[in-house]
């Protein structure tokens, strides 16, 4: 039975929004299995702080039975790590409740004085506002971190989600690292395996641009012939994840244009970027683009996926052992199963020892911008992951995402044990040769 609409409100997000909502709650049959797989609740015990619970939040809230605001702040401490959807036995697809739950709450909650007194002020609304206009941009996110180290003596008067953000920009590499400049086609090494385009991604290009030039140089070794799109911008997937939507269609928009059609596959180095393209036929539903936007997610691969089923070329073995400790992001292990394919890649370079972490599907606290959003839970995640890495013996931490190398970053400096912390291509590129091969 479809669930009623009870409010004009909702009718805003639309026909296939609504039908998708309706479908991820009446699959949840409240068995609680999602409970101990949920990093929410392990920190706070609390049932409105699962994903369990908070279905029921929404699901009152699309019935009418519940403001918008009574729920709103449960969503707002949600991860969005999706830990919960391969712990349920039902299939529940909580993504597709979680997105445009958000979106609705964003747009009818902020400025509502509604039951349960959550009315977003005006300060949180101009941060999120500036938080979204800089990070797609890396010009304008560039400028920023330096301008936020010098913000820093205004830290104990602002509130703590503003700290947040100075926090985390000195986190930042000190000095930046140049702006770089982006191969429009770069050759494959040797006899031509495949043709590609890259997303070169936003925080990426100022915090690790060696990320994507390693990349760049593991995909050619591999006889890939790569294509960086000039006109290529944010995949929109940051403003998906906080539920402003039609933010994320406008961004993503930019780059149903911009990427070539007689290409392969489009590499993605980042989980959450993959992960939100993932998502584009749902956020395109019913819109014009939705032709385009399905076909430009299927073309979408991770780079650990596509260098796996192409074939890793053997790299060189190393000179010494080397322990390494995986971090999976969720966005890769939880959204889309990638969890086999980094540790094989990993487990091709000789010399290289790859240990686990103890659970290693809890989330590290990063999700996007939840550590600017939710700064107390995200540090305790952050340190509990940090704890976590320090107790397999590693001397360095792979990842898949650049948020999560930045949140284990500053935990493991934090607990007094910086470590380095590389994407896996850039430990396959050292590996080859293509950077400094000494041990990182």
């Amino acid at each position: 039975m479809r669930h009623r609409i009870d409010s004009e409100r909702w009718k805003q997000a639309g026909a296939p929004a609504i039908a998708a909502m309706s479908a991820a709650i009446e699959r949840c049959v409240h068995c609680g299995f999602c409970l101990p797989a949920c990093p929410t609740y392990q920190e706070l015990g609390e049932e409105m702080d699962s994903p369990r619970g908070r279905i029921v939040l929404m699901k009152e809230a699309l019935e009418g039975t519940i403001e918008i605001a009574a729920a709103a702040p449960y969503v707002d401490r949600c991860l969005g790590c999706l830990a919960c959807e391969p712990a349920c036995p039902s299939g529940v697809e909580y993504h597709r409740l979680l997105h445009p739950f958000r979106d609705l709450a964003r747009r009818g909650g902020d400025s509502a004085t509604a039951r349960g007194g959550f009315v977003r002020s005006g300060l949180e609304r101009l941060r999120r506002r500036v938080l979204h206009g800089v990070l797609p941009s890396p010009a304008r996110f560039r400028l920023a971190v330096r301008a936020a180290r010098y913000g820093a003596l205004l830290g104990p008067v602002l509130p703590p989600s503003w700290r947040s953000l100075l926090d985390w920009a000195g986190e930042a590499p000190r000095p930046l690292p140049a702006a770089p400049v982006l191969p429009a086609r770069v050759a494959a090494i040797g006899a031509r395996r495949a043709r590609v385009a890259l997303l070169a991604g936003c925080a990426q290009q100022v915090l690790a641009p060696e990320i994507t030039a390693a990349a760049v140089r593991v995909l050619a070794r591999n006889g890939v012939e790569v294509f960086v799109p000039a006109g290529q911008g944010c995949c929109g997937s940051l403003a998906l994840h906080d539920g402003l939507l039609e933010r994320a269609r406008t961004l993503a928009r930019r780059n149903l244009a911009a990427f070539p059609r007689d290409i392969e596959a489009i590499v993605t180095t980042a989980a959450g970027c993959g992960s939100g393209i993932a998502e584009y036929p749902d956020l395109f539903a019913g819109a014009t683009e939705s032709s385009a936007a399905t076909e430009h997610a299927s073309r979408a691969v991770d780079v650990h996926v596509f260098l796996d089923r192409l074939g890793l070329a053997p790299p060189p073995p190393l000179d010494r052992e080397l322990v390494v400790a995986y971090q999976d992001a969720c966005h890769l292990r939880q959204a889309r199963g990638i969890a086999a394919e980094p540790r094989r890649l990993l487990g091709a370079v000789g010399g290289l020892r790859l240990v686990e972490l103890e659970d290693p599907s809890v989330c590290c606290g990063s999700a996007g911008t939840y550590n600017l959003e939710q700064p107390e839970i995200a540090a305790s995640l952050g340190e509990r992951k940090a704890r976590a890495v320090l107790a397999t013996g590693a001397e360095v931490v792979a990842t898949g995402n650049i948020g999560c190398a930045v949140q284990l970053r500053r935990h493991l400096r934090l607990l007094g044990r910086p470590m380095s912390v590389l994407h896996t291509v850039e430990l396959l590129d050292r590996a080859y040769g293509g950077a400094a091969r000494e041990a990182p």
